[in-house]
């Protein structure tokens, strides 16, 4: 993937435990400012990025190198100039050069419990998802895998807060766009 002085446009990661609304919020910042959106999920489910399955975590065991090998290639044929919205479970994975901001979505576990639920999340899967997040496992990862001033936490309870976040980042941007002309 490019590096950040030969972009023209920022790439920007949303990371946070599974049902904080990574995917809803990375779909419609890149909607709205013209970017192409990465749904690391489904770019392992097409091209096969794992290892085993895990019965008791109802999961696959992921390929790093995979993954990585395929979204480098990927990223640099199409989108050389950056511009790309990713959304994943984890970050520590991809290398710091890759991104200009990391916003970790927070969700109360309530919310989270809810959502995750609703998603048939079987009861061990749900409660290392929420343990995770009350560990704030994510979040520390970020910051020890990033420079602090590129990783954003916000919460994302509620349609309002999303409004929020997506209006910050879509602010970040454009002073981003502004800093590198």
């Amino acid at each position: 993937m490019s590096s950040p002085e030969e972009r023209k446009k920022p790439n920007i990661l949303f990371t946070g435990t599974p049902g904080v609304g990574k995917t809803a919020i990375a779909t419609m910042v890149a909607e709205k400012l013209g970017l192409h959106h990465a749904n690391v999920g489904e770019i392992i489910k097409e091209n096969k990025c794992h290892t085993e399955y895990d019965q008791s975590l109802d999961t696959h065991v992921l390929d790093e190198d995979k993954l990585l090998d395929i979204m480098e290639v990927d990223f640099d044929t199409e989108y050389i100039s950056g511009g790309i919205v990713a959304d994943y479970h984890s970050c520590e994975l991809f290398p710091e050069r890759w991104f200009d901001l990391i916003v970790v979505l927070r969700a109360d576990t309530e919310v989270l419990y809810d959502r995750l639920t609703e998603r048939g999340y079987n009861d061990k899967k749900r409660s290392e998802n929420i343990e995770c997040e009350i560990m704030r496992v994510v979040i520390d990862e970020a910051k020890e895998s990033y420079a602090k001033e590129i990783v954003q936490e916000l919460s994302n309870n509620t349609i309002e807060e999303m409004d929020q976040n997506i209006a910050r980042v879509e602010s970040w941007y454009h002073q981003w766009i502004q800093d590198h002309e």
